[in-house]
């Protein structure tokens, strides 16, 4: 039953990114060229949601759906890896026009030849890995 739930969030998550243009090449593009704030807004959005969510769990001890209690581990910065990582990361964004999070619902959206852009990242997965 919980991996419906998952289903069902992930479809909803999919449509929120439609609705949003999250995944729109022409968005994308303007936030690589500074033309719009529309983007921006979004991932300061999330980087706000995010940082309250991790916030409210800590407080409050929250439990996933199994009962188990959930601790975020700190993340270690590495310069060097971070740096590389990003960059690698901000090119293929900018050359797909495709951030990693929306690719499958890209996908599902009708655009086929995102499917390149899913294998690409799991080379990457398999590359670092």
């Amino acid at each position: 039953m919980k991996h419906i739930y998952s289903i069902l969030l992930g479809m909803l998550f999919g449509g929120i990114l439609v609705k949003a243009e999250v995944l729109s090449w022409f968005r994308i593009q303007e936030m690589f060229w500074f033309q719009s704030f529309h983007m921006y807004g979004i991932i300061g959005s999330a980087i706000a949601v995010g940082a309250i969510s991790l916030w409210l769990i800590s407080r409050f001890d929250a439990k996933s759906l199994s009962g188990e209690i959930i601790s975020p581990a700190p993340k270690v910065f590495n310069k060097k890896g971070n740096l590389i990582g990003g960059i690698i990361f901000g090119f293929g964004w900018a050359l797909t026009g495709a951030c990693p999070g929306p690719l499958y619902a890209l996908v599902g959206s009708g655009y086929g030849i995102i499917l390149v852009s899913i294998l690409a990242a799991m080379f990457g997965v398999v590359v670092y890995g």
